[in-house]
């Protein structure tokens, strides 16, 4: 079965873009947790970050820093955490950086889903 995130750097699904790579994609999150919240997903499907090669996560890890650096220069008043994941879209592990200014902002669920407009917007501000 093919995941969401491989129909979406297939173009079989559309998402908003804010950098791509040869080996990792960057996207705003359509249900973030706070606002700019990116997800950067690795090409390769996998179920967790684990399986990648050394290759490949090194190249994942080096987006994820890129993200967070680019959010730091958005956001200069917040602090930018970011979760691993592979819960919500077990087939395809993906790193979530956002940035927020409490722990109750770190842990919160996500309320609002913000419009197209909206993260088009914010692409351009952080895209790298």
């Amino acid at each position: 079965m093919t995941s969401i995130f491989t129909k979406i750097i297939k173009g079989e699904l559309p998402a908003v873009k804010v950098h791509e790579d040869d080996d990792t994609l960057v996207i705003m999150d359509i249900n973030p947790i706070q606002e700019g919240q990116l997800l950067i997903v690795p090409k390769k499907e996998v179920s967790t970050v684990w399986d990648l090669s050394k290759e490949d996560y090194t190249a994942l890890m080096n987006s994820v820093q890129r993200a967070g650096q680019s959010l730091s220069k958005a956001y200069p008043h917040k602090t930018i955490g970011m979760m691993v994941e592979g819960l919500e879209v077990k087939d395809h592990a993906h790193v979530k950086v956002f940035p927020f200014s409490s722990v109750s902002e770190y842990h919160a669920a996500p309320s609002t889903r913000p419009t197209v407009q909206d993260l088009e917007k914010l692409a351009e501000k952080l895209a790298f």
